[in-house]
């Protein structure tokens, strides 16, 4: 009998926090800090439009480390866009190798619907039996 393997849906954080490419970066951190979260999805343009991801590295490394405005940058200017997307039905064991590789630490859970979720890294490897 073949063991059952832990889905990405199964450790997705289904509270997502969305923003506008152009709202201020100042305004993205606000919203991080009403809503208590490290990252924030970048709403849609239009339906040909991929989603974008903002996460509070974007904001150290591309405007506090090189000391840019807050007020005067744009959430377009530093996100990650197109973002990764898992499938919601992905093991996640394969999920924590490809996160891995690409050196990435969260990225958003996809399914027939759109975005259904995020997950982190820290999240899947902390579910991870080891099983095969």
């Amino acid at each position: 009998m073949e063991t059952p393997f832990v889905r990405v849906a199964d450790m997705m954080q289904t509270s997502l926090h969305f923003v506008s490419g152009v709202a201020s970066v100042q305004d993205a951190i606000e919203a991080m800090k009403q809503h208590k979260v490290s990252s924030l999805v970048i709403e849609h343009r239009h339906d040909g439009d991929e989603y974008g991801l903002l996460t509070v590295y974007d904001i150290a490394a591309k405007v506090v480390a090189i000391n840019r405005s807050t007020e005067r940058t744009s959430v377009y200017e530093i996100m990650t866009k197109p973002a990764l997307t898992l499938s919601s039905n992905m093991n996640v064991k394969y999920a924590i190798r490809l996160l891995a590789r690409l050196e990435l630490t969260r990225t958003l859970v996809v399914g027939d619907d759109g975005v259904l979720g995020l997950v982190t890294l820290r999240d899947l490897v902390l579910s991870y039996s080891g099983g095969d």
